[in-house]
């Protein structure tokens, strides 16, 4: 007996993303599409009972990393094992093309230091096989996935394209370098970029600590390379910004905006430096968006902070010049548990001239025990300060005895209070999208590829007072996000668009703790973190994850344009 179908999802609380009320029934796929939703007459040639599961369009992440994962990895985790479908890398900035030969370590130092990505892992990992952007798109055109990936053009590694040295530097462009920088942006958004990336904050550094190349790039140079998307018809901008005078630097961004005609979209957190400073920046934002500029904020699920371990980039101990670095973990585990060398620890603090770096290993009340599950949301009478003065003991003892046990969370964003209602707040916004993952980067100090779970777990299910609605978030994390792109054809339940779909069991939906994995090029270690509840994930239609697992369907491609080609 002939199917009608390629696969029928039957009896499922279906949350199609429009953000209108979920309700019970059925999604049939065939050719990679769906194919009807609601009640399904005809047969699948494969079947799934998902009663009791919600089913939902697959997830939108437009805030990652993986342009360097992409050219190594067919899977790009941990992104896929929280129901992400597309991904959309080349964020902040920094990214590999285009790129000459001889600049191939300066940009592998700028991605080092901005987004801890090893230099040993990028120069094993990376092939080269590309000078010009539209020549890395292809090179990634040739590749399978387990999710669609689209790429941005990143400003830094433009810059220093045009401009050598004198751009790594952070001179000023001239009125030909503009030009030449916005020519290769016309032909990138033709070639099927994304959009064009940029960075102006001084927390982006090269690994041997120079600030990013785009720092401090002048309005008209930025104006040069949005108009240039303007005539192209195609991209979006992406920006990172430290937002020191808010109101000049929201008022310079809602210029290109408005002169190029393209969405532009901006990193969002409360700083604790101005932990009001998000509240006027949205406000700036409504009276651009009333006027009818395309401007969104892309804000983050929960704090940002990051991981410190034993076997991870740093820890409280790595500036201490007694620390053993290259001691294996067994051994330095040894010593912490030695209160002698402990005390030694104390008593041989680290040189003065590492301020920046001592500030945060050593920011005692801002330290958590991660836990498992793991605790994003930890309560002040819990941190490390706290423990070490409930005991009368140094601050250190405290932090050996956490490292041997585990991780240790930092958050230093968005939770200046001490709680989560100002991202909630975020959250809710008409203006805003969920973003700023960072998958695929950071791999050594955050693991936050996981935002989507924390969106769905914490905020429609878990919080005690200010929950979201599910189907406002699921509308955010999947059309909200596409359409911030130009991706028409996903992030919706509906007839002739994309099978993205994800079966998730909520009551039993959690994140895994995080875990260290060394699969990455020349033995090289990451954070990974996976989700348990998510009972199946698929891509254009093919099922490619079950209960966590790869089947082995790579059916995502590169994106070009934001289009559906």
């Amino acid at each position: 007996m002939s199917s009608d179908f390629d696969l029928v999802i039957r009896n499922g609380h279906i949350v199609d993303g429009s953000g209108a009320a979920g309700y019970e029934g059925d999604v049939a796929v065939k050719d990679g599409r769906i194919a009807s939703v609601g009640h399904v007459s005809g047969r699948g040639a494969e079947e799934i009972d998902a009663k009791g599961l919600l089913v939902t369009p697959g997830f939108v992440d437009v805030h990652t990393h993986y342009d360097g994962q992409a050219t190594w990895d067919q899977r790009l985790q941990p992104s896929s094992w929280h129901g992400v479908t597309t991904v959309i890398a080349g964020n902040c900035g920094v990214g590999f093309a285009p790129c000459r030969v001889e600049d191939h370590d300066r940009l592998i130092r700028l991605m080092e230091g901005v987004e801890d990505l090893p230099f040993p892992v990028l120069k094993d990992g990376l092939p080269w096989n590309w000078q010009s952007f539209p020549e890395y798109l292809d090179s990634l055109a040739g590749r399978a996935f387990d999710m669609d990936i689209g790429l941005q053009l990143p400003h830094a590694a433009l810059r220093v394209f045009v401009m050598g040295e004198r751009g790594a530097n952070r001179e000023v462009a001239s009125a030909d370098e503009i030009a030449q920088m916005a020519a290769l942006a016309e032909t990138a958004m033709h070639a099927g970029a994304m959009g064009f990336s940029t960075s102006r904050t001084l927390n982006h550094r090269t690994s041997d600590g120079q600030p990013t190349p785009t720092l401090t790039a002048a309005e008209d140079e930025l104006m040069g390379i949005a108009l240039a998307l303007g005539r192209a018809g195609k991209g979006v901008l992406q920006f990172v910004s430290d937002f020191a005078d808010p109101v000049a630097e929201f008022a310079m961004m809602r210029r290109l905006c408005e002169a190029s005609g393209r969405p532009l979209s901006f990193s969002l957190a409360q700083s604790p430096v101005a932990p009001l400073g998000w509240r006027k920046l949205l406000d700036m934002l409504e009276q651009a968006t009333a006027a009818g500029l395309p401007m969104k904020a892309q804000v983050a699920a929960r704090p940002v902070g990051v991981l410190l371990g034993l076997d991870l980039t740093l820890n409280p101990f790595s500036l201490h010049p007694d620390w053993p670095k290259s001691a294996a973990l067994d051994e330095q585990r040894r010593l912490l548990a030695d209160p002698d060398f402990v005390a030694r620890l104390i008593a041989n603090p680290p040189p003065a001239g590492n301020a920046r770096g001592t500030a945060l290993l050593h920011r005692w009340g801002d330290m958590y025990q991660l836990g498992d599950p793991p605790n994003y949301k930890p309560l002040p009478e819990t941190s490390l300060a706290a423990e070490a003065m409930r005991r009368g003991v140094a601050y250190e003892v405290v932090a050996a005895e956490w490292l041997c046990a585990g991780m240790i969370y930092v958050p230093f964003l968005n939770f200046a209070d001490g709680d989560l209602n100002a991202v909630g707040a975020m959250l809710a916004h008409p203006d805003t999208i969920p973003g700023l993952s960072d998958g695929g980067a950071h791999v050594g100090m955050i693991c936050d590829g996981s935002f989507p779970t924390t969106l769905i777990t914490h905020w429609a299910r878990d919080r005690s007072h200010g929950r979201l609605p599910l189907e406002f978030l699921i509308k955010r994390q999947a059309h909200d996000t596409a359409r911030a792109l130009g991706l028409t054809d996903r992030g919706l339940l509906r007839p002739g668009l994309r099978a993205d779909v994800n079966l998730i069991d909520l009551d039993h939906l959690a994140l895994l703790p995080p875990d260290v994995a060394h699969d990455l090029p020349a033995g090289g270690r990451r954070l990974v973190q996976r989700a348990r509840g998510i009972r199946a994930t698929l891509v254009a239609g093919q099922i490619t994850y079950r209960e966590g697992e790869a089947t082995g369907a790579l059916p995502g491609r590169l994106l070009r344009g934001g289009t559906s080609d």
